[in-house]
Formats: C-alpha cells, sequence, structure tokens
C-alpha cells in the first residue's frame, strides 16, 4: 500500500510527501493544486472526516521529494502483463522495456484504425493495411500490399527471368547452416541456432534494407535483360512495373521500422535525461537533510544540556548541607548485587556559595571490605568552577547520615580528610577518587523492618560539610 499514490492509486511516479504524511505523484499533486484551491488530502479526509490541520492542506511547496520510497519503487521486482510476453525486472527498466515489448499492442503509423502487435507490423503493412498502397506504373490502378506477391516469391520469380536471359550465370546458392537466413542477400553474421535467432529479432530494419538492395540489383540486371531479348519486353517491363511496386511496399515498411526506432531512441533519451535530473534532486535534497539533521543534533545537544543545567540547579545545594532521596531502592539493591549498576551518584552540591564541588557515591551492595555485608557510602570532590581561588588539598569535616523516617536512630558516620590522599587535591580530572566509609551501615539493618532506614523503597542520605 506504501507504493500507491493516494490520488491516483497507482504505482507511485516521482513520488512526493506531503505535510501530513501521505504520498502522492509529482504529477497527481500537481494537478490537484492547479484545478482545486485549498485542496485537502483526500486520504485525511477518508481517516478522519473531522479532523482538519495544516498540514493536510495540498501544495506543490509544501511536499518534498521521497528518495526513500523512489529507491525502494524502482528496485522492487515486476514482470510485463502484455499477453505472450515473458519480460521480467526491477522497476526502473521497465518504461525502456514498455517502448519495446515486441508483443504490446501499437496503432498503425498509416492511419488505418488497426492496433496490432508490435512484432507483427511490418507483416501487417505487406499484407492487411489498407492505406499502405502503391500505383502500378503500367495500368495506373492502385493496389493494397495484401494484392502484391510474397516478396521471397518476387525475389524467386527474379531469378527465374534471370536464369531466362542468363542460364551460363544462374545458381542456387547453398544456405549456411551457421549463417543468417539472409546472408543470401548480404548479412555476414555467424554464430549458434540461438544466436542466430536473437539477432534476425533484433535487425528486422538491417535486413530490410539488404533485400532492398538486393532487389534493386535484381531490377538493375532485370532491365539489362530485357534490353537483350526485344521478344520478351512487354513481359520484362511487366515484371520490372510489380518490382517497384514492391520496392515502394518495402521502402514504407522500412520507414516505418526506422520510425519506430527514432522514437523508441528518443523516449530512452528523455528518460535517461530525466533520470539524471531527478538524481541531481535526490542528491541536492539528501544533502539538504543531511545538514538538517545535523542542526537537529546540535539543537538536540543543545536542550540535552539546557535540561542538565535545569536538573543541577533545581538539585543544588550552596550551602554544604545535602539531601540526597533515593528510589526505587529494591531493584537498584538487585542491579548492585548483579553487578548490572554497581554504584550510584548523587547529583552535585557545593560548600558554598563560591566553595568546593563535591557528590556522593554509594555502593548499596558495599564494596571493598564492606561488599556484599554492608552499604558503602563515599564523599568525592570533583572539579569545580572556582577551583583555582580555594585552598588545597581539601580539609573540610564531612558527615554522613541515613536517616531513620520514623525520627529513632539515625546512622551518622564522620570523618575528617587525610590531606596527603589524592582523593583531597586539587581535581586534574572530572572528578577525584572517592574516599569514605566502606563499612557505613550493615545490609541487615538496611533490610531489618525493625528499623525505617527504607520506607515506601525509598531512602534518605544526607551530608554535611562543616
Amino acid at each position: 500500500q506504501k507504493y500507491l499514490c493516494s490520488n491516483c492509486n497507482n504505482i507511485l511516479k516521482k513520488a512526493l510527501q506531503t505535510l501530513c504524511g501521505h504520498r502522492y505523484c509529482s504529477a497527481c499533486l500537481a494537478w490537484i493544486a492547479r484545478n482545486n484551491k485549498n485542496a485537502i488530502c483526500q486520504k485525511c479526509k477518508e481517516e478522519d472526516p473531522s479532523t482538519f490541520s495544516e498540514g493536510s492542506l495540498l501544495a506543490e511547496e509544501r511536499a518534498f521529494g521521497d528518495a526513500a520510497i523512489n529507491k525502494e519503487i524502482s528496485e522492487l521486482r515486476v514482470h510485463c502483463v502484455t499477453l505472450g510476453c515473458s519480460w521480467s525486472g526491477i522497476m526502473k527498466n521497465f518504461e525502456e522495456h514498455q517502448s519495446l515489448c515486441e508483443y504490446a499492442l501499437i496503432p498503425c503509423h498509416t492511419g488505418c484504425g488497426h492496433m496490432v502487435m508490435r512484432k507483427q507490423l511490418a507483416d501487417h503493412l505487406e499484407n492487411g493495411c489498407v492505406n499502405n498502397v502503391t500505383t502500378c506504373q503500367r495500368c495506373k490502378k492502385s493496389l493494397s500490399s495484401s494484392e502484391y506477391q510474397n516478396p521471397f516469391k518476387l525475389v524467386f520469380d527474379c531469378f527465374l527471368v534471370l536464369s531466362f536471359f542468363f542460364p551460363q550465370n544462374c545458381s542456387t546458392p547453398s544456405v549456411n547452416k551457421d549463417g543468417c537466413r539472409f546472408s543470401e542477400v548480404g548479412c555476414s553474421f555467424r554464430g549458434s541456432k540461438e544466436k542466430i535467432k536473437d539477432h534476425e529479432r533484433t535487425a528486422v530494419g538491417a535486413h530490410m534494407l539488404l533485400l532492398l538492395q538486393h532487389i534493386k540489383q535484381l531490377k538493375a540486371s532485370l532491365c539489362t535483360g530485357a534490353k537483350a531479348a526485344n521478344g520478351f519486353i512487354p513481359q520484362t517491363e511487366l515484371m520490372i512495373s510489380e518490382l517497384e511496386n514492391k520496392l515502394q511496399v518495402f521502402e514504407n515498411i522500412v520507414a516505418v521500422l526506422n520510425k519506430e526506432v527514432e522514437i523508441s531512441s528518443l523516449e530512452i533519451m528523455a528518460f535517461r535525461r530525466q533520470s539524471e535530473l531527478d538524481q541531481n534532486i535526490i542528491r541536492g535534497l539528501e544533502l539538504k537533510i543531511a545538514e538538517l539533521h545535523r542542526c537537529l543534533t546540535q539543537k538536540d545537544a543543545g536542550l540535552s544540556s539546557l535540561h542538565k543545567s535545569l536538573l543541577f540547579s533545581e538539585q543544588a545545594s550552596y550551602d554544604g548541607v545535602f539531601l540526597w532521596k533515593i528510589t526505587d531502592v529494591g531493584r537498584k539493591l538487585q542491579d548492585s548485587v548483579t553487578g548490572r549498576t554497581v554504584s550510584l551518584y548523587s547529583p552535585a552540591f557545593y560548600t558554598a556559595k563560591y566553595g568546593y564541588k563535591v557528590c556522593l557515591r554509594v555502593y548499596l551492595n558495599g564494596d571493598g571490605m564492606g561488599k556484599g555485608t554492608h552499604m558503602s557510602l563515599f564523599f568525592v570532590v570533583m572539579k569545580g568552577d572556582y577551583d583555582a581561588l580555594l585552598p588545597w588539598p581539601f580539609r573540610n569535616k564531612v558527615t554522613f547520615m541515613l536517616l531513620d523516617q520514623n525520627n529513632r536512630e539515625h546512622v551518622i558516620d564522620a570523618f575528617r580528610p587525610d590531606l596527603t590522599s589524592a582523593s583531597f587535591q586539587r581535581p586534574v580530572n572530572d572528578m577525584n577518587i572517592a574516599s569514605g566509609c566502606p563499612m557505613f551501615l550493615p545490609l541487615f539493618k538496611l533490610q531489618s523492618p525493625k528499623y525505617a532506614y527504607v520506607k515506601e523503597d525509598t531512602l534518605f542520605l544526607k551530608c554535611i560539610v562543616e
């Protein structure tokens, strides 16, 4: 269904996608926009007649070429549905086949009103076309092609006449089994039966020209023979007249075939030119899409940065006191046990308005000496905006608290920084190595119903920096 035009319901040709997301042939959309003011997408009406949006308005400038769907369509496997034709291939080669299909019905070029198969056109012109006529030079009577002799019989008759006048020169050439059947009139093609069959099918025009030239040579020979045999002049003149009539028929056939070949060549050239133009348009649109994608990526990155800044500003603390709310504790503890998410970082906070930038790091299933038995809680010094103005190493006292949500027995631990530890020197990277309490709280206490450290799957950690 996605390959069909929303207007004509046929396979899309030069597909355009509208703002509402439906696809049209470029010609269909142009016709709709030209003949309807403020036209509404028919598919939108069918999907929801009561809904109207500006995106449903149809206009050529509000649609863009759908390069992806055009490429998919060009690579679809298709076959010719003309009766008798066995051609199959991909969609982008189908139009060229249509202009060459031997089984396609085409109108006779003489205007007789008949529709004939392309491969039977020559036979129609020779044997059935009422408009393909010529005038006998002796009796001035107009004769249709169906009233003439078979051309090959005529050639044979010419040989008989020549043999009558020139018996010493008459010989019947042997048929070359490896050569074209038209080798007797000058065709030099040789090959296997299959190749000869293909050659004779594709070289009709060339064979007609060779046959025409051969008949002209016979005519010249007959004229010479007529001069040498006065007793047979009337018969010879009649044969010459018939030859001239037949020549006219062949000339008509060759002219029609040449015209057909010329039209096909022009159509192929036009198709190729249009294809090149379409490819240029597609390349231009692809460049525009790539540029838009790059701009969107930049904007997404900017929005992400703004979102992070907004979250930080909402959660940030600037007085050295930070309260960290951790939700969904059961799942996060299980993730820590399985190793999926070993630790959690808190949002950053400041010890003062222009102080140190720090954060907390918690291992719900423990780390180091406390792994598997205790919850571990650490303090992390981060690279801040005002580090150049602050004294180093960091030497402020840090106090950790796990709050009992019934306000009975908070867990409290505190430490003073080791001034020789790298954890408290001025940060070179985004954050220093965490330092703190690997055995902050036994896990059995965290999970015990006797305490209210976890309530409604939520716990609260508090940090105070003096």
